[in-house]
């Protein structure tokens, strides 16, 4: 029985590229991996580009193109995983639009499927993408690959192949806003890494921003580890001893120089002032594991739908 392989595209925006990558994934698969069907899904997240307009162009041509569109935009982080678990293949790839994960490497991921391979990761080894970002990126993963309870996988943006056994187990985890990265390294199984050189963005804009990233960011410490609020625990301990030591000093000093040392304001503002900051970040830190707590016991849907095509 032929094998069928699913691409799976999230996009918002992206007219000037979509139509490339349907091309592009086409070609590939056509000329070097014949021996599969595919069908490739665009999920849309109510672009207010002309995305919608070109996919349905490509999509009256081409049965194999499938588009959802979703009723409203609901962010990077819900549409994409929704996507994968309306793929009907034995394989499933998730690759974005905007043409920084190489179609070409897809006979590659298949290659290591058949060697075995229940999930194959594409792994940034380089990125022509703002050095500084890709900094802050790699240290970031590294910070929370030792803080969480399972291994997450550095440089991984999401780009790679699932077998129907792991997209079946990542569709039994009900998480009404997931962190992608730390479900695929939550669901175990066999992995391969295949590591790629990330090309820069020819047309359009990144849909990235200072909040996304923090969005995408604080949800993997929350999601992969109770470490920040064991933390508060130790800093509060550590605070209040250094505290008292202080204050046994500062006693000491004031009762054998009590004429020469004055009590002094500034030590008790800037003191006041830190153990306030302090307090403020693990409270915050504590909203965000709250806030979690409530989306996941709300238990929204991911995305609702408003048109799908050539799903028959």
């Amino acid at each position: 029985m032929q094998k069928k392989i699913s691409i799976v595209t999230p996009c918002y925006n992206e007219e000037a590229n979509v139509k490339e990558l349907y091309e592009q994934v086409k070609n590939v698969i056509s000329s070097e991996l014949p021996s599969y069907d595919y069908e490739h899904i665009f999920i849309d997240n109510a672009s207010t580009d002309k995305t919608g307009d070109v996919l349905k162009e490509i999509a009256s041509t081409d049965k194999k193109l499938k588009i959802i569109i979703n009723s409203r935009n609901f962010g990077h982080i819900r549409s994409p995983v929704y996507g994968l678990t309306q793929a009907s293949g034995d394989v499933v790839f998730l690759v974005v639009a905007d043409l920084q994960d190489p179609p070409s490497l897809i006979p590659k991921f298949i290659a290591e499927y058949e060697n075995g391979y229940n999930i194959v990761l594409g792994v940034k080894q380089s990125s022509s993408e703002n050095k500084l970002m890709y900094k802050l990126r790699e240290f970031y993963y590294s910070v929370l690959h030792k803080m969480s309870e399972v291994e997450i996988f550095k440089n991984f943006t999401g780009f790679g192949l699932y077998d129907r056994k792991s997209i079946n187990a990542l569709k039994s985890i009900r998480d009404p806003y997931p962190f992608f990265r730390g479900m695929v390294a939550e669901v175990g199984f066999r992995v391969k890494k295949i590591q790629y050189d990330q090309p820069v963005r020819v047309r359009g804009i990144t849909k990235n921003n200072f909040y996304t990233l923090y969005d995408i960011g604080i949800l993997g410490l929350i999601n992969n580890s109770k470490v920040m609020l064991r933390m508060a625990i130790f800093v509060s301990v550590m605070i209040g001893t250094i505290s008292f030591l202080i204050g046994v000093v500062y006693l000491v000093m004031k009762i054998v120089y009590w004429d020469q040392m004055p009590v002094g304001v500034a030590p008790l503002v800037i003191g006041g002032s830190f153990a306030f900051s302090v307090l403020l970040f693990f409270i915050g830190i504590l909203g965000e594991y709250i806030g979690q707590i409530y989306t996941q016991v709300l238990d929204r849907p991911l995305v609702f739908e408003q048109e799908r095509i050539n799903f028959d």
